[in-house]
């Protein structure tokens, strides 16, 4: 009988093991390779680490950064690359300041807005939006020249075949000039700032082919798309040294001072004009290797070629694929399940590429600049907390980074406006210095990220060295939002608002209060807030359960919730039905809770989804409606809202998420997916069976692995 039970169990055992068999990662990733056969200015590739980033064309470099500028440009930028202009007329950030009382309650609350009272205040809010910016921090590509010794445009080029490995993070670029093949193999080494060539050419031999390096000047403008080439006597460039093997520039502007780096197979580099170096190969040899690296500082690294960048990008992004969770939906029979999974991979791989460093990312990664090239805190959530799901927390935590390092002066901000603890700010450079804005001076939905990324953490492994370093952070993130909860006398109850404007945008400050994610995040935040308390062996807050208890209910009119409370007429209004729909995310993005109906949210539903103009929604809104619809038991709802046909909901062929012509790219639109699949695949806290989000009408076959419920 002993026996026999052994038997059994390791039949068990096998047939357990049969029906878990692991994902094959390598097969799903590069099932999902990018080929190009043409120019297409929105299809550009990436290589970088997550901390710098360098784009490219079809020549696998930077060779017409001009042609792809309304494109997916052709970037090269990092963390640490920053300047600003000088500041002539002595401004001050006191001059972007204007005070409000929206409540009547004698608080004279000092925001940083976009003031219009005198030409000079106006002038400080523009110097203060657009300094500090981030930096374009130069143009890598190929001078091609034709046998008649033209330079070659991007139209001469014949026979392109473009694909990145996102396996290894390699790009192979092959295209031919007048009958002459090339072929260029691009990598970025993953544990600093460079990146390396392999150039395979008889164009070499015949002096018909050269690596340039450009720097151009910074836009100071909303985008900066790395091919601003005018006040040359604003910034310097030389040559520090160079040898037949190597070479070093310094770069000078206002306020940033880097050098390049450059390692090649022998030749010479060549100031060919203002802000223009060349490296002319020796024609010894049609093969060439080039390294270049982007430092703020002189850098002392040893020679390293393209051999080096290959192993070290190899050996990371095979790291990288097989941590964390994976997924594979070969074999289901619903057509959208091969883009889905498609959208996954490159969403995995170009938030690695773009936002896997000390800060919040901008909405355009490291590609190029929107809003001057500055982080919003309140994208954070998009940008991280997909990491924590996907089982790879080390990565959101080390964007973590920032709020430690912006602590004070989110203190201050907090000081300024006569709140207690801290109020993150909600559009910074990566030192936390704020900038004015009619808008984001007045947005909450941030100040609750911070408490759910750490709590992400905490869940992971239930680890008390979590509690005890974000400790001080949370704390003093609930004393703020407990503080800035307005108390009513009238109906016994605290508000939020006014004075906010809501993630739905369209809303005015004056007149908002009580929208009803803020409220659901607010109630949901304090109360994990004082988990916190109690983990640690601390007594409860008394303010913060006094707001806990006495917080607004979620705003209700005829069955469904309002988007604020202030505003009846919410899906009446066409203004109103525009931008993010954010009354969706009290369930979905915020976990269920006693002071939400269901049956009400359902309803709140079907309004926005036949009533709102989704031709005016942003990227992740169709990510939020999908968490919505899992949450409310609808999986087709769910993947409806995934693959809205709006132009915002597109995915390019290089995964990037096209919202219009200004930003070509939105990277909160990719987390937003892969958040959004993790949830649907994995559930959350409540959610019973498996792969609560997806229908279980047959039409889906799936394979998951390593994923972590979502709250």
């Amino acid at each position: 009988m002993k026996k026999l039970v052994i038997y059994l169990s390791l039949y068990c055992i096998g047939f357990s093991s049969l029906n878990a068999q692991k994902i094959d990662r390598q097969k799903v990733v590069q099932r999902h390779n990018i080929v190009n056969t043409k120019v297409d200015t929105l299809s550009s590739l990436t290589v970088g680490n997550g901390k710098f980033a360098y784009t490219v064309d079809v020549t696998g470099m930077q060779s017409f950064p001009e042609v792809y500028k309304n494109g997916v440009s052709l970037g090269t930028q990092s963390e640490w690359g920053w300047n600003s202009f000088p500041n002539t007329e002595n401004y001050t950030f006191d001059e972007t300041l204007k005070a409000y009382d929206f409540n009547d309650d004698g608080r004279k609350a000092l925001y940083s807005v976009q003031l219009k009272e005198s030409e000079r205040n106006k002038k400080a809010v523009e110097y203060y939006r657009v300094n500090q910016h981030r930096l374009q921090l130069g143009n890598v590509g190929i001078e091609l020249y034709k046998k008649d010794g033209q330079k070659a445009k991007i139209s001469d080029l014949q026979n392109i075949n473009q694909k990145i490995d996102l396996w290894t993070g390699i790009i192979t670029s092959e295209f031919s000039l007048e009958g002459t093949p090339v072929k260029v193999w691009t990598a970025s080494f993953q544990n600093s700032d460079k990146i390396a060539v392999k150039i395979e050419s008889d164009l070499v031999i015949q002096n018909r082919l050269k690596i340039f390096v450009r720097y151009p000047s910074p836009t100071g403008q909303f985008l900066d798309d790395a091919v601003f080439y005018g006040n040359e006597k604003e910034h310097s460039t030389k040559i520090i040294s160079s040898n037949s093997t190597q070479g070093l520039i310094e770069h000078k502007l206002q306020t940033a001072d880097y050098f390049t780096q450059l390692y090649f197979t022998e030749g010479k580099l060549l100031e060919a004009g203002k802000h223009y170096f060349v490296y002319e190969p020796s024609s010894k040899n049609k093969t060439i290797e080039v390294s270049v690296e982007f430092s703020s500082k002189n850098p002392k690294s040893s020679k390293t070629l393209f051999a080096d960048a290959e192993k070290e990008s190899t050996s990371g992004w095979k790291s990288f694929w097989e941590s964390g969770a994976a997924v594979d939906f070969e074999g289901s029979t619903d057509p959208r399940a091969n883009e889905l999974e498609r959208r996954v991979v490159l969403s995995e791989y170009l938030t690695k590429v773009q936002c896997g460093g000390s800060n919040p990312p901008q909405e355009t990664g490291l590609t190029f600049n929107s809003w001057y090239g500055k982080p919003h805190t309140e994208m954070h959530w998009w940008h991280g907390v997909h990491y924590a799901l996907w089982g790879r927390p080390e990565i959101l935590e080390k964007q973590l980074d920032y709020y430690f390092r912006s602590f004070e002066k989110a203190k201050a901000l907090a000081q300024r406006q006569g709140y207690k603890g801290v109020r993150w700010i909600k559009m910074s450079d990566n030192d936390g210095n704020e900038s004015p804005s009619s808008v984001a001076a007045f947005l909450i939905w941030e100040q609750p990220h911070l408490i759910y990324m750490t709590e992400l953490l905490y869940r992971d492994k239930k680890d008390k060295k979590v509690l005890e370093k974000y400790k001080d952070l949370i704390f003093a993130t609930a004393d703020f939002m407990a503080d800035f909860a307005t108390y009513d006398k009238e109906k016994n109850r605290y508000n939020l608002g006014k004075g906010i404007i809501p993630a739905q945008e369209v809303f005015p400050a004056k007149d908002t209060y009580n929208p009803t994610y803020e409220v659901a995040y607010w109630d949901w935040a304090l109360k994990v807030a004082q988990e916190w308390k109690e983990r640690l062996g601390q007594p409860r807050d008394r303010k913060w359960d006094d707001v806990i208890s006495k917080l607004a209910p979620l705003p209700v009119q005829d069955g469904v919730y309002l988007s604020t409370e202030s505003a009846k007429d919410s899906f009446t209004y066409p203004k109103w039905m525009t931008d993010h729909p954010a009354v969706l995310g009290a369930l979905g993005m915020v976990p269920e809770s006693p002071k939400l109906d269901k049956k009400i949210m359902k309803n709140t539903l079907d309004i926005v989804w036949e009533r709102w103009n989704w031709e005016h929604t942003w990227g992740w809104d169709f990510p939020m409606t999908a968490m919505t619809s899992a949450r409310l038991g609808l999986p087709n709802k769910a993947l409806d809202a995934l693959f809205m046909n709006i132009q915002t909901n597109t995915y390019l062929k290089n995964g990037h998420n096209y919202q219009d012509g200004r930003l070509r790219i939105y990277l909160p639109g990719n987390g937003g997916v892969l958040t959004t699949v993790a949830m649907m695949l994995e559930g959350w806290d409540s959610s019973k069976g498996e792969f609560p989000g997806f229908p279980k009408d047959g039409t889906w076959k799936i394979k998951a692995e390593g994923f972590k419920k979502m709250p």
